[in-house]
């Protein structure tokens, strides 16, 4: 059975929901899911699994933010042990702001420096993630399928 690890940081709730979602649909299609706080993560627990996914917020309107608690995290990033490894990246946001869902750009471009296989483009989720429930399931059964 695949394993999959769901790495969330979230302030208000919306990316741990979709976080929650995700892993429904992930332990739907057979896969053996795991859901962790970033703050609760530490670099090297992606190693066991067969896909990683990165679930987070942005904020800022003048730059791009990342949810507070995922900034040190994203920082170590360049020493994940992602190479090769299947790596998909979701996040919530407001699109009436100028990097709208910004971190999913960000971490995107981290796991393609570090050499890790996106299996999905990157889902945005423009505010409540119940809204996206269709998105949401089409864009983990795609991850599923990879």
């Amino acid at each position: 059975m695949a394993r999959a690890l769901i790495i969330f940081g979230s302030t208000t709730g919306n990316t741990e929901t979709a976080a929650e979602h995700i892993g429904g649909v992930l332990a739907g299609k057979g896969l053996e899911v795991t859901l962790q706080n970033v703050s609760d993560t530490n670099l090297g627990d992606e190693a066991a699994y067969d896909v990683v996914l990165y679930g987070c917020s942005t904020w800022g309107e003048d730059e791009i933010e990342l949810q507070d608690d995922f900034i040190d995290y994203y920082e170590a990033m360049d020493k994940a042990p992602l190479s090769g490894k299947k790596v998909g990246v979701f996040g919530c946001g407001d699109s009436s702001y100028l990097y709208f869902c910004g971190a999913v750009d960000a971490i995107e471009e981290k796991v393609r420096r570090v050499g890790g296989l996106l299996v999905a483009e990157g889902l945005k989720i423009d505010g409540e993630p119940d809204e996206y429930e269709g998105e949401i399931d089409d864009w983990a059964a795609a991850v599923a399928a990879a």
